[in-house]
């Protein structure tokens, strides 16, 4: 069944554009949520709209059990994009907000042959390209913060320290790494719309062979930019990724 716009609870549009002309969907990291593109509609053109993705256990659905499957968690949210998909869209995604995008695409594809009509993804290996980090999903949460911890450095010292916040919190990190260590790619036809794709310089998780790999998912263009800084660069270089952003996207409206 799908979603009208009214009931939808996966979608967050922080700036309702009448005169748009474009959806720019979002999709989050790992534990990441809306206060992450926040913002994003001041650093985009005015013709576009910004709907964030809201993931299960994630904001405001805080009291939702998360996806910890891909397969299950595309199969549930595509039919709630479908309401919004009723003008040209592209889709953004960072790490694993990058894979799920990347996934929706292809379900998109072949489900109700609709295509975004540009694809950025940024710190993400390509999907196709192997991973030889050990699973850290199923470890005791005091050893699966440690190894995030020591990986990412990503969980801010308010929060280690906030017996009350971890408690919520670490079920859907926990989540969220199952999604992402138990994927498995499926061979397929290349997406026909353009990849542009981003990747930190010092990023010591993603390098820039398994970045520029997002080239063999399109038949369409392919560009790649590094930028300075390590996994999470889009928390610090967001008027960087912006500018890069907005002129592709101006080039697309043209189209």
């Amino acid at each position: 069944m799908t979603a009208t716009k009214e009931l939808n609870t996966w979608i967050f549009s922080p700036k309702l554009n009448t005169k748009a002309k474009l959806r720019f969907f979002c999709f989050p990291y790992a534990g990441g949520g809306t206060s992450l593109f926040r913002d994003w509609v001041n650093g985009l053109p005015s013709d576009v709209e910004v709907c964030q993705v809201l993931l299960p256990g994630h904001d405001t659905r805080i009291k939702e059990k998360p996806f910890s499957h891909l397969i299950t968690l595309i199969e549930t949210m595509v039919p709630s994009l479908l309401p919004y998909l009723d003008m040209p869209f592209v889709f953004y995604g960072h790490s694993m907000g990058a894979l799920l995008c990347f996934e929706a695409a292809r379900r998109l594809r072949k489900q109700h042959n609709l295509e975004p009509k540009h694809l950025f993804v940024s710190g993400s290996r390509a999907p196709q390209t192997p991973c030889f980090l050990k699973p850290t999903h199923h470890l005791p949460d005091n050893l699966f913060i440690d190894e995030i911890n020591k990986r990412y450095k990503a969980i801010p010292k308010e929060i280690l320290n906030n017996q009350e916040i971890m408690q919520l919190f670490l079920p859907v990190l926990k989540a969220d790494f199952s999604i992402i260590e138990t994927y498995e790619y499926t061979p397929d036809l290349p997406l026909n719309c353009s990849i542009s794709a981003f990747g930190g310089l010092q990023d010591e998780m993603v390098n820039i062979e398994d970045i520029a790999a997002w080239e063999d998912q399109t038949s369409g263009k392919f560009t790649l930019q590094m930028i300075e800084g390590g996994h999470f660069f889009i928390n610090h270089k967001k008027q960087e990724i912006l500018k890069a952003i907005s002129e592709q996207l101006v080039e697309t409206l043209t189209i």
